[in-house]
């Protein structure tokens, strides 16, 4: 069947594409709503339907990530990400992911539930307590071969990444200015399309 050989092969999500998404949004209760966007998402990922498990790799450069279409703000979050300890184009955010569930296995036009512990890194740095961030969400099976997967993490704790003003010279004084503007707390959501990733051997006669 088509959809069991789909399923059989690597899938890969086009950076380049532009119908993808990745989105960080903090809410501040007595600062503000900020809303970090991106659409340039690298997945390279396996299925495998008889387990109903998914594992691979997923990442957004950071250069591509714009906060609240802001030049300033985008500026000012990649000082934080990178603690200016390391070029801006040189840092990632970055999920490997390992046996991520898929239920029912067998992906269909109705969606099946996605759920599982992913470890995350920015900048290359991990949570600092070693621990996994919580995903959910779901996907499905397109009619035209292509697996659409939406997910969210909820509860990001950007401070555990050593992400922020604190951890970045030359805005040490401006912490408690800032403190409560700019929440430690947010949603990450994505929104991706994966189709068979291509092989030498697919495009030969």
């Amino acid at each position: 069947m088509v959809i069991e050989l789909l399923l059989a092969a690597a899938l890969h999500v086009d950076p380049d594409a532009g119908n993808n998404k990745f989105s960080a949004t903090f809410d501040a209760p007595l600062g503000e709503r900020i809303e970090a966007v991106s659409s340039a998402v690298n997945c390279d990922l396996t299925y495998d339907d008889n387990a109903g498990a998914v594992s691979g790799n997923c990442s957004v450069p950071l250069t591509s990530i714009m906060v609240d279409n802001e030049p300033t703000k985008t500026e000012h979050f990649q000082q934080w990400a990178t603690n200016k300890k390391s070029e801006p184009k040189e840092c990632r955010i970055e999920a490997k992911i390992d046996g991520l569930k898929v239920d029912p296995p067998a992906l269909s036009a109705t969606p099946s539930k996605i759920s599982g512990e992913v470890p995350f890194t920015v900048c290359g740095r991990p949570r600092s307590d070693g621990k996994k961030e919580k995903l959910s969400g779901n996907a499905m099976m397109l009619p035209d071969g292509r697996i659409r997967i939406r997910a969210k993490v909820d509860k990001f704790n950007r401070d555990k990444y050593r992400v922020g003003p604190k951890y970045t010279e030359g805005w040490l004084s401006r912490v408690q200015q800032l403190a409560p503007v700019v929440a430690e707390e947010g949603t990450l959501d994505v929104s991706i399309f994966a189709k068979p990733a291509e092989t030498k051997a697919a495009g030969k006669p």
